[in-house]
């Protein structure tokens, strides 16, 4: 006989749950993305809960810590709460959003929900402060500007000014998972001013879309030579997710070719709002990492 659902351990999950993972963002309909499960599983805490049946995971979450920095405090990010298909409805999710909220303590939490995934967030006591556009085509050329806003490849020797700039801008330090950037992104670029770094922005790969994420920038003209210099020279399409206060930067993307595809609601924990400075950053990671 099968164990109760409310009687399944929450277990740490590592490296070798993958595969697991991926096939429960595919039951429920999500892209497999193996390439993102990596990164969250190396650089985050996830949190799962074992099928009883012995078909995989029933639920997992994923959880990306963040240090202080001289802008802000520390804040940890939540994403991919998922369900199996077959356990919905039966209080996993909630089970395992009150096992992050005590394990997260004091720490403030952000996430990025769904419109389906809201309510439960609301009852635990989150609160939205904003909402992110996701768009998803292929991007058409810009015409050139007169002069352009010149990007060039980052380098090893840049990380440190990235870091810096990001610390500034996210307000909380997240070193360790701008460390595996290089690693993890097909394309990592700057724009500078002088010897100042303005902005960075990398593109990394899905089976479906290349997508531009994080996307730091002084300006909205540097982001959006950031997004054109890091789309995928191929016929492939681009994917981002942008704060929908950033309008003229929406705006010229779906000028360009790309178009919506979902909202989510930007939700915080245990703080009003979110530290640094948020006019400067233009798209996350992914929505799981904040």
């Amino acid at each position: 006989m099968s164990t109760p659902l409310s009687a399944l351990p929450v277990r740490r999950l590592t490296m070798r749950d993958l595969t697991a993972c991926a096939d429960l963002a595919e039951d429920r309909d999500w892209a497999r993305e193996e390439h993102r499960w990596s990164l969250l599983l190396a650089a985050g805490t996830a949190h799962g809960i074992d099928d009883p049946d012995g078909k995989g995971l029933a639920a997992t979450c994923v959880v990306t810590s963040y240090g202080s920095s001289p802008h802000g405090g520390e804040l940890a990010a939540v994403g991919m709460l998922l369900v199996a298909g077959r356990h919905a409805r039966q209080g996993l999710g909630q089970r395992l959003m009150n096992h992050v909220l005590h394990e997260a303590g004091t720490t403030p939490l952000v996430l990025h929900a769904t419109p389906q995934g809201r309510p439960l967030y609301e009852r635990l006591g989150f609160t939205g402060i904003g909402t992110t556009r996701t768009v998803l085509g292929r991007l058409r050329p810009p015409a050139p500007t007169a002069p352009p806003l010149a990007t060039r490849p980052a380098t090893a020797a840049d990380l440190p000014a990235i870091i810096r700039l990001d610390n500034e801008v996210f307000g909380a330090d997240r070193t360790h998972l701008l460390a595996r950037l290089p690693a993890f992104a097909d394309r990592l670029r700057v724009a500078e001013e002088g010897s100042t770094i303005t902005g960075y922005g990398a593109a990394w790969p899905t089976p479906a879309a290349d997508v531009v994420g994080p996307l730091v920038a002084r300006d909205t003209d540097t982001a959006k030579a950031l997004v054109a210099a890091l789309a995928p020279a191929a016929d492939r399409p681009l994917r981002t997710a942008v704060d929908v206060r950033h309008t003229e930067l929406l705006n010229w993307l779906e000028e360009h070719g790309l178009e919506p595809t979902a909202l989510t609601t930007l939700m915080v924990h245990g703080v009003p709002g979110l530290p640094g400075d948020r006019t400067r950053l233009f798209a996350p990671l992914n929505l799981a990492t904040g």
